[in-house]
C-alpha cells in the first residue's frame, strides 16, 4: 500500500452544511503542497451508520482509499438527541502517485446528526454531493422500510449496499428489500461473500440440474442467498438444510460435499469495494432475493 503522505482534520459542533463545504475547499488547498494535485473523487460514497456500527464502518472504509478515492460521508443518526445539530469531523488523506508530482486524495465527512437533523438525510448530502459522479450509499444494518430517512436516501443514490447478514428477521426482509429494486440499484454483501461457492456450483453443471437439497454451513443469510440463486437459476425448489457458522464453511448437494473454494474470504474493505465497482441494477442478485424470501 502507498504511504499517506498528507492528512488535513478538522472538527466542529453544531455547524451548518456551509461550514463544511468552506472547510473541504481549504484542506484541499492546504493540502497540496505544492504539487499538481489530482482531482480525487470517482464517486459520492454515504453510508448511513447507526451508533453501535461506528466502528465496524470505519474500518472497512480504511481499506478504499486507494482503490476508489472518494467522498466519503458517514451520517451517524440519534434521532432521541435533546438538541437539533450537526457535529462535523472532515478528514482529508493523500497518496503520492510513484514517478509523478501528483497526489491522490479521498475526504472523510463524519456527521453526528442529532434530534430533527437525523430525520431529513437527503437534505444534509445534498449540498455536499460531487456534482456528475455517482453516488452510492451502504445502509449498515437493517434499513427501515418504509420510513422517510430511507426513502429520502434511496431517491438521491445511484446504488444502495446493504449487509443482509447483519438482520435478525431472515427471510421475511428480503420481501421488502425486493420493494426497493424499482426505486434503486440495490446489491448485498452477503450475496458478494458467496462468490466464490456460485462459482463452484455453476461448475457441477450439468450434473446440478437434478438438485434436490442444498446443506449450507455458514451465515444464515449467505446460505439462504445461495439457495435463493441456486432456485432463480434452476427455475424450481431446492430444499435448504441450513447450520449455522461464522462463514461459509461447507455446502452439499443432495448430501455429497462439495469442493471448497480455493483462497481466502476477501476482508469487509474488499467487498465493500467490489460493491462499489458496480454500476446498474444486478437481475440475478434481485431474483435471488425474490426466491430466498
Amino acid at each position: 500500500m502507498t504511504d499517506t503522505t498528507h492528512v488535513d482534520e478538522w472538527h466542529g459542533d453544531d455547524v451548518s452544511l456551509a461550514d463544511v463545504q468552506k472547510r473541504l475547499g481549504a484542506m484541499r488547498i492546504s493540502v497540496a503542497d505544492g504539487h499538481s494535485d489530482l482531482r480525487t473523487s470517482v464517486m459520492t460514497h454515504t453510508a448511513w451508520v447507526p451508533k453501535n456500527w461506528l466502528d465496524a464502518a470505519r474500518g472497512a472504509l480504511s481499506g478504499l482509499d486507494e482503490a476508489h478515492p472518494s467522498r466519503t460521508i458517514l451520517l451517524v443518526p440519534d434521532p432521541e438527541a435533546e438538541r437539533d445539530a450537526i457535529d462535523a469531523s472532515v478528514s482529508v488523506y493523500c497518496f503520492d502517485l510513484p514517478g509523478e508530482a501528483r497526489h491522490v486524495c479521498s475526504e472523510v465527512v463524519e456527521l453526528h446528526l442529532s434530534g430533527a437533523r437525523a430525520t431529513s438525510p437527503a437534505s444534509v448530502i445534498e449540498p455536499l454531493l460531487i456534482s456528475d459522479l455517482p453516488v452510492f450509499s451502504r445502509w449498515r444494518g437493517r434499513p427501515p422500510f418504509g420510513s422517510r430517512e430511507l426513502e429520502q436516501m434511496v431517491r438521491v443514490v445511484d446504488r444502495l449496499i446493504v449487509d443482509s447478514g447483519e438482520w435478525e428477521d431472515l427471510p421475511a426482509d428480503y420481501a421488502e428489500l425486493a420493494e426497493c429494486f424499482d426505486q434503486t440499484a440495490v446489491s448485498d454483501i452477503a450475496f458478494r461473500r458467496s462468490l466464490r461457492w456460485r462459482t463452484m456450483l455453476a461448475e457441477l453443471w450439468p450434473g446440478i440440474a437434478e438438485v434436490r437439497k442444498l446443506s449450507v454451513t455458514g451465515p444464515e443469510a449467505d446460505a439462504l442467498l445461495l439457495a435463493g440463486w441456486l432456485r432463480s437459476r434452476l427455475d424450481r425448489k431446492v430444499e435448504l438444510e441450513h447450520e449455522e457458522a461464522d462463514e461459509i464453511r461447507g455446502v452439499s448437494v443432495d448430501g455429497d460435499p462439495a469442493t471448497p473454494p480455493r483462497g481466502d474470504q476477501p476482508d469487509p474493505s474488499q467487498l465493500l469495494s467490489s460493491e462499489l465497482d458496480q454500476f446498474g441494477r444486478d437481475p440475478i442478485y434481485e431474483a435471488a432475493v425474490r426466491a430466498a424470501s
